[in-house]
């Protein structure tokens, strides 16, 4: 195992109504002067808004709202934030959503924090931030994990870039999870949310060497767990058990707990994904999918022993005499579950066809972005990104 720092300080509030105690928490955070962010309609006609709204006028606490918030977060809609923000003397950011919403606001609380600064320079990676308001969430989405993460993605819709910027300046003071918030979510976005907490853990789960046996059971367990409240949501909805336990996954994918001592992650999947997201505005988990089967048979050879064990321990296939083997049937269960699910594996089941001038400048993209070679089950660079996105077709 490598050494490693654990830095998880989100306070976690979880159960059935939750979301009536956002005053108290807000108060105790030290929140006076609150923007609610929010997504679409749903959180209006469902009545949660109005239920946050009371929870905050139950303790005095000052609130402005900004819905708006689409899948893959806008530069523009941050933008926007950030004036109402300011105007308003916003001092603490409520996301009531997913992870797009809680995206965004972190964004508007890193603009809030160093107005003078583009905060787009953050995602470039042209400078690190100094500051950032505080964040909390009400969460209606389990996938992302930014309730509990340093990770914000935002999209800049004018250049078609969609960025990552991490930094522990950005972790939620608090997150309230009731699973029954996301029992109206379509089943495509249910299943594309449980893909994208898998992804979490399994983008830290293949590396090279250095791995830690209490870490790779818990990663293993909770990979396990979801894929089956994955199945057990897809045809029953309405399953609070099984809503609990994706939620409470979706967390804990992010927050660190499941790269503890492996030294970090690969995260090419995710990088690649970014691209389709920019250029296509595809659903992300959907877009993960779609990408991982080929990026896993490009890359498995140079991490057998790790695919073999996820294969095995995960996937539940029996070890075949030839490690290879045992690997391509792993990889092949993944891509079954993924059509039981109702996911894309490539794609043309995605939707989406890019030409190959596209996927020259997503991989161009995906190069830049990484600083040139992304990767730990196997380093890959520009040519690398170009032939899964060929592969993927």
């Amino acid at each position: 195992m490598f050494h490693f720092n654990y830095y998880t300080p989100t306070k976690v509030i979880f159960g059935k109504a939750v979301e009536n105690q956002t005053g108290e928490l807000v108060k105790a955070f030290g929140g006076k002067r609150v923007l609610i962010h929010y997504g679409g309609e749903s959180a209006v006609r469902s009545g949660l808004l109005d239920r946050v709204k009371a929870a905050l006028d139950e303790q005095g606490i000052f609130h402005v709202e900004l819905g708006g918030v689409v899948p893959n977060p806008r530069l523009g809609k941050v933008k926007e934030g950030f004036a109402l923000a300011r105007e308003q003397g916003v001092d603490f950011l409520l996301a009531v959503g997913g992870g797009s919403v809680i995206d965004s606001a972190k964004a508007i609380a890193y603009a809030l924090a160093e107005p003078e600064h583009d905060v787009w320079e953050l995602f470039t990676h042209k400078r690190k931030a100094k500051g950032c308001l505080p964040v909390a969430s009400v969460l209606t989405i389990a996938a992302a994990g930014s309730e509990m993460s340093p990770s914000c993605v935002i999209t800049n819709e004018k250049t078609g870039e969609k960025r990552s910027y991490n930094d522990d300046l950005s972790r939620p003071r608090f997150a309230v999870m009731n699973p029954e918030l996301t029992m109206t979510l379509p089943d495509y976005q249910t299943e594309s949310g449980c893909t994208d907490i898998m992804m979490h853990t399994m983008e830290r789960y293949f590396t090279q060497g250095g791995n830690m046996g209490l870490t790779d059971e818990i990663a293993e367990g909770l990979l396990r767990t979801v894929m089956k409240c994955a199945e057990v949501l897809h045809t029953d909805p309405q399953n609070y058990e099984a809503r609990a336990e994706v939620m409470w996954a979706g967390a804990l994918s992010h927050n660190g707990l499941t790269g503890c001592g492996n030294n970090g992650g690969d995260f090419v999947s995710h990088g690649m994904e970014h691209e389709l997201g920019g250029m296509f505005d595809v659903t992300h988990g959907a877009g993960l999918a779609a990408i991982w089967p080929s990026w896993a048979r490009y890359v498995y050879k140079d991490c057998l022993p790790r695919f073999v064990r996820y294969g095995v321990q995960v996937m539940g296939v029996e070890p075949e005499a030839d490690d290879e083997l045992t690997a391509l049937k792993g990889i092949e269960a993944m891509e079954n579950f993924y059509h039981r699910i109702g996911m894309p594996v490539n794609l043309r089941e995605l939707g989406i066809n890019p030409t190959d001038e596209q996927i020259l400048e997503m991989a161009e993209s995906c190069a830049n972005a990484a600083g040139g070679q992304k990767g730990s089950a196997k380093v890959l660079r520009r040519q690398d990104f170009v032939k899964i996105y060929r592969m993927a077709r």
